[in-house]
């Protein structure tokens, strides 16, 4: 029987001083929805000023990113070229030139090793503010693996003498709930994702339309951000959007039930919309979640191409993984606009699905307490 490869942390350290704002929530943006790579959390923005010494040059916003993966450190290097190189990167002879993006590993589990042209821990990882600032932000109590100093040790002890390493406030990362696609301002100029949008136009003039009419001019910008948006549960993991709001309950056996959470997603068949309710119950086995986490848990898979038979257990599995619980129950009601738009055209059909684990499977009358309060 095959096992998967072992995941390990590690922390990416992320910088850019030509377009910024932009290039930066990009590469972590694609980092979030790249298959190997599971980003658990994000710094802040950090401003500090260009490496080398040179006058005149942008001053570079700095972050750090605590992912899992299991790649070893040369595949996961090769990744982070690879999005770099996306992100139109050119290298030159000059370490310290103006850059869309700089990825690098800073730290990969414990390991220190020296490769060709490069180490881990990385080059300046332990001595540079602008690095180990963000990098301690994103995983306070990481140990360096020489120094025996926590991230949040060596951080104090670089930013006190140091201030030229100040947080920029307004560009948030952390969140995969805090989306560019969730800006619909029609700036003419803007270009949000230059490949999809160009995708957007081609499909345009295939449907017999014009992408240079007024009324379309800025459309493949707007759906562009649309999917992003619509996407955007690729981009997030469990673990993020709970993000530690697991609470003991001591004593708490009774049937916990959240009804009629509403939720929007994209048939993964002819990518048109489908929607409804979902009602979640677990049995506490000493551990009780945030009452909205549930709903965020639902959208980081109803934010994605699905199939509702898929979403349904996956939403199961998710809270049973976070809480383990006694048993878990699922059931979800979702109109289909594949079936409601287009084919049979039966615009009052609905499915209903429902996941049973536990408790729930195994006891009717469990079961059928939980069918009752929602109404089904």
């Amino acid at each position: 029987m095959s096992t998967s490869p072992a995941r390990v942390q590690c922390i990416i350290a992320l910088g850019s001083n030509i377009e910024r704002e932009r290039y930066l929530p990009e590469a972590v943006r694609l980092l979030r929805r790249h298959p190997d790579i599971d980003v658990r959390n994000v710094s802040r923005v950090y401003e500090s000023p260009a490496t080398g010494g040179r006058n005149g040059a942008p001053d570079f916003h700095n972050a750090a990113a605590l992912v899992r993966t299991a790649l070893g450190p040369r595949q996961l290097r090769a990744e982070l070229k690879a999005i770099e190189a996306q992100l139109g990167r050119v290298r030159t002879d000059d370490r310290d030139a103006p850059r869309t993006i700089d990825l690098d590993i800073a730290y990969y589990d414990r390991l220190v090793a020296k490769f060709d042209g490069w180490s881990i821990p990385g080059r300046n990882a332990a001595t540079a503010a602008h690095i180990a600032i963000p990098v301690a932000e994103a995983a306070p109590s990481w140990q360096h693996p020489t120094l025996g100093l926590t991230m949040s040790e060596l951080a104090e002890q670089l930013g006190a003498s140091d201030g030229e390493v100040r947080a920029v406030t307004w560009i948030q990362l952390s969140s995969p709930y805090t989306l560019r696609g969730l800006d619909d301002t029609d700036d003419f100029d803007e270009v949000y994702a230059p490949r999809l949008e160009s995708l957007v136009r081609q499909q345009l003039v295939e449907l017999g339309e014009d992408p240079t009419r007024k009324g379309l001019e800025r459309t493949p910008l707007r759906v562009a951000k649309a999917l992003d948006f619509l996407t955007s549960g690729y981009s997030s993991s469990v673990a993020e959007v709970v993000n530690g709001a697991i609470f003991d309950a001591e004593g708490a056996e009774e049937m916990v039930t959240v009804k009629d959470i509403e939720f929007y997603s994209t048939c993964e068949h002819h990518m048109l919309p489908f929607f409804g309710q979902a009602s979640v119950a677990y049995l506490p086995k000493g551990k009780i979640i945030g009452l909205s986490k549930v709903a965020r848990i639902i959208d980081v898979f109803a934010r994605r191409l699905q199939v509702q038979e898929r979403l349904t257990n996956q939403i199961a599995d998710a809270i049973e993984e976070t809480l383990e619980p006694h048993g878990v129950a699922v059931v979800i009601k979702g109109r289909h606009l594949c079936m409601m738009m287009r084919g049979v055209q039966k615009q009052d059909s609905s499915m209903v699905t429902s996941a049973m684990r536990g408790t729930f499977k195994d006891n009717a009358r469990t079961r059928n307490e939980f069918l009752d309060i929602i109404g089904s």
